[in-house]
């Protein structure tokens, strides 16, 4: 594919689409020089050290026999460097880790 364009292509994952080689390059660096992984939560807002976030449905919480209902508040939440996966305190459960999947940003 190195033709007219004078640039290889190649697949990206995470878009699903093929794009230019030197545009993949970029986005490394880019993704690099952040330090982090990007959070996004269920309706694909970007996440933040500090941010507030709100359940978005009951959640049974393994190790502590309680259930989280949806709409409750979790405040100051943590990115643990996965993608799919946040640090936060509830008043009742100390090391609490959600999957970003259930929450929503505030």
């Amino acid at each position: 594919m190195d033709g007219q364009g004078g640039d290889d292509f190649v697949y990206d994952e995470a878009t699903g689409d093929w794009i230019a080689a030197s545009e993949a390059a970029a986005k490394a660096e880019a993704a690099g020089a952040a330090g982090q992984v990007e959070v996004r939560d269920s309706v694909g807002n970007r996440l933040a050290d500090g941010d507030a976030v709100t359940l978005i449905k009951d959640l049974k919480v393994k190790g502590a026999g309680q259930v989280l209902k949806r709409g409750t508040v979790i405040r100051s939440i943590r990115l643990t460097g996965d993608d799919q996966e946040i640090d936060c305190r509830h008043e009742s459960i100390k090391g609490l880790v959600l999957r970003a999947e259930f929450v929503k940003k505030l």
